[in-house]
């Protein structure tokens, strides 16, 4: 049985789809089999690994809203090996309001994910930079949430609303929800402020906190443009060997802590 984990945090640019698509081909080329969700209406995660959201037949949109598909219909490959993924389209923009009369609408993912975790090692969910019923029916469907934070000025800010929002998850909808850990990105080393932002995150999170950090790079912002996760874009890049620590580390962790 696989494990589902939610990439999420409510801030917008923080790397939460360079990190699902990059942790999840890095999981891949290390032989694990790993099914990334998006439900992001945005669809850069579908985008970022070569997928065209045009003339996609059924979506996370049509698994979330219709019950006449399966959620396996959903699932194509990506082109890499181990590595499928449910695509996202325009229409799930529309998802908030029309979950709003679907009886259970918060468990509507889960029943998704319930089906197709038998199949994977790792299924991912890159979440939507908010708070609404998209990101609630990931955090009710996953066991954990992955929380990528940018080595930036304002790093913490909505991080207690973040946390807040998953705690009202575990009293009312998954009571075995955990934070997986917290994976710093975007960092600079020859800024003060960038060791400075790692410093006050240890201190909140203490061991949840990877010791890999993401650093600024150049090809890790290039490669969605191109299709392609950063490993198979440039895999000498920093970004590339930095996520590739990453999943090392990601793996270390899930056998220490099984």
């Amino acid at each position: 049985m696989g494990k589902a984990i939610a990439i999420f945090n409510q801030k917008g640019g923080v790397g939460k789809t360079t990190t699902n698509i990059n942790l999840a081909a890095c999981l891949a080329m290390m032989d694990k089999k790993v099914l990334i969700l998006d439900i992001d209406p945005q669809g850069n995660t579908t985008s970022g690994v070569g997928i065209s959201k045009r003339n996609l037949d059924v979506t996370t949109h049509e698994i979330l809203i219709e019950e006449k598909y399966r959620p396996e219909e959903a699932v194509i490959s990506t082109g890499i090996e181990n590595l499928d993924i449910m695509p996202a389209s325009v229409q799930l923009a529309g998802a908030e309001v029309e979950l709003i009369g679907i009886a259970g609408k918060e468990k509507r993912l889960k029943l998704a994910i319930d089906v197709l975790k038998p199949e994977y090692d790792y299924i991912f969910v890159d979440c939507p930079p908010s708070l609404g019923m998209l990101t609630i029916n990931a955090l009710t469907a996953v066991d954990s949430v992955l929380i990528p934070i940018q080595c930036e000025f304002y790093a913490l800010e909505g991080v207690s609303q973040l946390m807040s929002t998953i705690e009202i998850v575990r009293n009312n909808l998954n009571p075995d929800l955990e934070i997986e850990g917290v994976i710093l990105s975007m960092f600079d080393g020859r800024t003060n402020l960038s060791v400075q932002v790692v410093e006050e995150v240890k201190r909140y999170f203490k061991e949840k906190v990877y010791t890999t950090v993401i650093p600024r790079n150049v090809r890790l912002a290039e490669a969605p443009s191109h299709g392609m996760p950063v490993i198979h874009y440039d895999p000498r890049s920093t970004g590339a060997i930095a996520y590739k620590e990453f999943a090392e580390e990601f793996l270390e962790n899930e056998r220490r802590n099984r």
